[in-house]
């Protein structure tokens, strides 16, 4: 492993994350936050909820009530008057079910006077759920859709449908009372009705498109799901102000500025990639190649969300596949690396927040008989990045802007 490389690239991943951490975002928010003479109760969801919330009643000083739903092992500590709970992601589990619950009863005896604070983040579509199916088939539909490769755009639209909360319906179950909503985004684009599937945004997708995704993947759907689809959410909300306080622009930016203290001249591909994330590791390391014998520093940065298609049974998360297809394009070149993290710190079911190569790692793979290209159909990126120091181990960073990959030119 070539010990600089991987240096610069743990540097840049500092970096880029502190950059994103929703404190100063959300105190910046708050600036606009007008709250109305009664009550001021907190709601927080994602994978950033417990981060925001903290940094919200810090600057409030006190909130009258409040829920926090995040991630499990995402609770960093306790929060005065806010209550906060662990749940699934990415398949909700019963603890979403009842915590979701809790903050919906929690807000539904509040009138014109009060006002709700509810802070979003990527994961809330898994984490604050009311499912109208039974949890179960809800799980169902949610590994289905996870299976078969569908982007969040996708996913969303079926699950704003089957849900009590999603949709903007969460913000029609806060009503009489305002409802101040900040976002973290995590979705390209910023599309305020798809983030964390929207529960206080007006939704802005069709029975028909959800329908036609359904049909597309071919989703085993009881007649209850089917007839759900049909049946449209809430295309306009009058008790709802919302505010975005990050994306992955911002985490693609911090990238490169650290990569230019580092000596590298960054390049911006794109702050939107959506692929698949095999392809886009094999990409980079097509770049790095091609511009290898340049010799100068460069570093090409990409932010966005890949997906992976399920073709095995391994461990591994999108980030780590991105990473591992590119060892074979650079495999033998002294001066390339490609890393690519999730910003929330967990990429996939692992404990790991993404995955590293530089031009050692294929032989490196080879020696301790691992064939990439096999690794990658029985999608066990984990284990392989494992024995060759290639996994990126941040823990939960309190925060969820997309995800960003770098290839290095050293």
């Amino acid at each position: 492993m070539n010990q600089n490389l991987r240096q610069d690239a743990d540097d840049i991943i500092k970096a880029s994350l502190q950059a994103v951490l929703p404190d100063e975002a959300v105190a910046r928010a708050l600036k606009d936050f007008q709250p109305k003479s009664g009550k001021t109760v907190l709601v927080s969801t994602g994978k950033a909820a417990w981060q925001m919330a903290n940094a919200a009643v810090k600057v409030l000083g006190h909130v009258d009530d409040g829920i926090v739903v995040t991630k499990y092992e995402h609770v960093m500590g306790e929060i005065p008057g806010v209550a906060c709970y662990e749940a699934g992601h990415p398949v909700p589990d019963q603890n979403s079910f009842d915590a979701t619950a809790k903050a919906v009863e929690l807000v539904s005896s509040l009138g014109a006077e009060d006002s709700v604070l509810f802070l979003l983040s990527g994961g809330g579509s898994a984490l604050f759920e009311q499912p109208l199916v039974s949890g179960e088939e809800l799980q169902d539909i949610t590994r289905q859709l996870l299976a078969c490769g569908a982007d969040i755009v996708e996913m969303n639209t079926i699950r704003k449908r089957l849900s009590g909360v999603k949709g903007g319906r969460f913000a029609k179950a806060c009503a009489p009372a305002s409802v101040f909503s900040i976002v973290l985004s995590d979705i390209l684009g910023d599309p305020l009705d798809m983030i964390a599937s929207g529960p206080a945004y007006p939704d802005a997708s069709t029975c028909g498109q959800a329908v036609r995704i359904a049909e597309k993947y071919g989703l085993k759907l009881s007649d209850q799901a089917k007839q759900l689809l049909r049946e449209e959410t809430p295309k306009e909300l009058s008790n709802v102000t919302t505010l975005i306080t990050g994306s992955v622009r911002e985490l693609c930016a911090a990238a490169a500025v650290k990569c230019r203290e580092l000596g590298y001249e960054p390049v911006l591909l794109t702050d939107q990639l959506s692929c698949v994330a095999r392809e886009a590791g094999s990409f980079l390391g097509s770049i790095l190649r091609t511009n290898a014998e340049e010799g100068r520093k460069k570093a090409y940065i990409a932010g966005g969300e890949t997906v992976v298609h399920l073709t095995g049974k391994g461990l591994g998360g999108r980030n780590q596949e991105l990473a591992l297809a590119a060892a074979p394009m650079i495999e033998g070149l002294p001066n390339a690396a490609v890393f690519s993290v999730g910003s929330d710190g967990t990429d996939g079911p692992t404990d790991a927040a993404g995955g590293y190569v530089d031009g050692d790692t294929q032989a490196a793979l080879k020696a301790l008989g691992f064939d990439t290209a096999a690794v990658l159909m029985d999608n066990d990126a984990y284990h392989a990045l494992q024995k060759v120091d290639g996994l990126i181990m941040t823990g939960p960073t309190g925060t969820n802007v997309n995800d960003v990959a770098v290839a290095l030119l050293g």
